[in-house]
């Protein structure tokens, strides 16, 4: 890098990987841009609470320009990359400007996969953005409120009882179908049966929202594969007790507007999310270098392109092997933050001519929640489940939390909704019925 300026960083995401490298770099001698499609950092973990009416968006996202409002070298553009010139060390926006670079990052993100079947998603959508919460939330609520409404009108017409076609219907409106068994799903799953089963018990007259059917569909033998067997299992006992219908070696086939086929049986279901893969952003496709069969680009042991050292991917769009067991690094905050970490050392030691090892992972544990005071958690040789791992799992998602402000409110909405067992978010707020 030249000596006579300061070096020009470009990071493509504002999610873990790319914030925490971009906040580690605030005293080094380094410009740095920082380009999203959103204007706001996003606590993804805690996504499916907003989806299932816990949190509020506010609750779990912070503007990016207000993170880094007094860290002088970096500058925030909202704005989507469409293509990267690596041989000009250029990027090219969507708008056609183009920016260059001495260094560029891609912490990018991923996407829900449909495994070929793109077609899928308009009628099972996934959970990556807000925009994607939200639009949950109101599919979820608006099933109770559709299914009263069939209910009641029947009553104040006189017409009484259901008629075979109506109660399939009201069958259909109140079967939930969460398709993947990794952490999304579990959590995902267990907060429906929730609202379904004990938040809305009470509040309807024509319905009762505890005969809703919640099912979780995982292909594998068991829920939450990246953990071990025992606290899989774990899982779903727990779930089981909530009222979830879990099926494991069970492929989905077709899904419907309206139903979902799930091996020989079509299921009628008037929601089902889809949680059982990713794949990553196709910006990694223009950088012409090898990919994985997720999308994720193929980087050394220092995180680097091997065509293009001055390029480094993390997170969700790297492919980057764990040296410890030779596998490749799950897709997961915490790998995103270690990453973007080493990258911040990586920067610095370039700068001052020094040499840096290779990116090394330690793997702190894993933590799944399963509803109120439910959770699994894995922290070295050590397996816990139960209360005790969801306080664990509680404390760990706060203290990741950006700003105090988001911290002490989260803290609070869970204190009174663990009391009180109540979703205080349940807002219809478009015209869906």
């Amino acid at each position: 890098m030249d000596e006579k300026k300061r070096p020009h960083l470009i990071i493509i995401g504002g999610g873990f990987g790319g914030l925490t490298l971009a906040r580690a770099l605030k005293h080094a001698p380094v410009d740095i841009t920082l380009i999203d499609k959103a204007n706001h950092h996003l606590f993804q973990p805690l996504l499916y609470q907003v989806a299932t009416a816990s949190l509020s968006p506010g609750n779990i996202a912070m503007p990016l320009r207000a993170i880094f409002r007094s860290q002088k070298n970096v500058r925030v553009l909202m704005n989507r990359v469409e293509y990267v010139l690596a041989k000009e060390k250029k990027i090219r926006l969507v708008s056609g400007d183009e920016f260059p670079y001495d260094r560029l990052v891609i912490a990018a993100g991923a996407r829900h996969s449909y495994f070929g079947h793109d077609e899928w998603e308009k009628n099972a959508p996934g959970l990556k953005n807000l925009a994607d919460a939200l639009r949950m939330r109101q599919k979820i609520l608006v099933a109770f409120e559709k299914a009263e409404a069939l209910v009641e009108s029947k009553g104040l017409t006189g017409s009484g009882a259901l008629s075979e076609e109506n109660q399939k219907e009201l069958k259909r409106l109140l079967t939930f179908v969460v398709v993947g068994g990794g952490p999304t799903g579990v959590e995902l799953a267990g907060a429906i049966a929730e609202i379904a089963h004990n938040t809305l018990k009470k509040e309807f007259r024509g319905i009762k929202p505890d005969t809703a059917r919640v099912l979780l569909v995982e292909g594998a033998p068991n829920l939450l594969g990246a953990f071990p067997g025992t606290l899989g299992e774990s899982a779903r006992k727990a779930l089981t007790k909530l009222g979830v219908e879990v099926r494991t070696q069970s492929a989905v086939k077709n899904v419907m507007f309206d139903a979902v086929e799930v091996g020989d049986e079509l299921i009628g279901a008037s929601n089902v999310f889809w949680a059982a893969g990713n794949t990553a952003a196709s910006l990694l496709k223009t950088l012409g270098t090898p990919l994985d069969k997720a999308g994720r680009a193929i980087v050394e042991s220092d995180l680097s392109l091997l065509e293009y050292p001055e390029i480094s991917v993390i997170g969700d769009a790297a492919h980057a092997i764990d040296y410890a067991t030779g596998k490749p690094l799950p897709g997961v905050a915490p790998v995103a933050i270690q990453q973007g970490q080493y990258l911040a050392k990586k920067i610095k030691a370039e700068i001052q001519k020094k040499p840096l090892g290779a990116f090394r992972y330690w793997d702190k544990g894993s933590m799944a929640t399963i509803g109120r005071g439910r959770a699994v958690a894995k922290i070295g040789r050590a397996h816990f489940s139960g209360f005790i791992a969801w306080l664990m799992w509680s404390f760990i998602h706060i203290m990741y939390l950006i700003g105090f402000r988001n911290r002490f409110a989260v803290m609070t909405l869970w204190m009174y909704g663990y009391l009180t067992n109540s979703r205080t978010v349940r807002l219809i707020t478009a015209d869906d019925l």
